[in-house]
C-alpha cells in the first residue's frame, strides 16, 4: 500500500462567505458537515493512516526571511492505497466540498525518500 497526502482546500473568499451565513444556518451546515464526516470515516476506516486535522495560519520561510501568508489550505489527512486514482476517489462527495465552504481535496502519493 501505498500513503497519500490529501490537503483540504479552500480560498478565502469561501470562507468569508460561510461568515455572512446567518448563525442558524452556519449551525446546520456545521451538524450536516460533522455528521457527514463521521460517516466518511467510519467507510474509509481501514484507508485512514492519520486523521489529521486543520490547519492554521501560515509562515512562509525562505532566504528573505520569515513572513505571514495566507493560503488555501485548511486542513489534511493521510491515506493507504495501492494507487494514486484509488485514494484519490476515496474523497469523491466528501463533505468538505459538498457541505462545508471548502472547495476541494488535493491527493498527493507521499513518495519514499532517495536512498543514497
Amino acid at each position: 500500500m501505498k500513503k497519500f497526502l490529501a490537503v483540504y482546500t479552500g480560498s478565502p473568499a469561501a470562507f468569508d462567505r460561510w461568515q455572512t451565513l446567518d448563525e442558524s444556518e452556519r449551525k446546520r451546515r456545521e451538524k450536516a458537515g460533522m455528521e457527514g464526516w463521521n460517516a466518511w470515516v467510519t467507510k474509509n476506516q481501514a484507508s485512514i493512516v492519520d486523521m489529521g486535522g486543520p490547519l492554521g495560519k501560515t509562515k512562509h520561510i525562505s532566504a528573505a526571511g520569515i513572513t505571514d501568508i495566507r493560503n488555501a489550505m485548511a486542513a489534511y489527512t493521510v491515506v493507504q492505497a495501492e494507487t494514486h486514482e484509488a485514494a484519490a476517489k476515496l474523497f469523491e462527495g466528501h463533505p468538505h466540498f459538498m457541505i462545508f465552504p471548502g472547495e476541494a481535496v488535493e491527493v498527493m502519493e507521499c513518495m519514499p525518500i532517495p536512498q543514497m
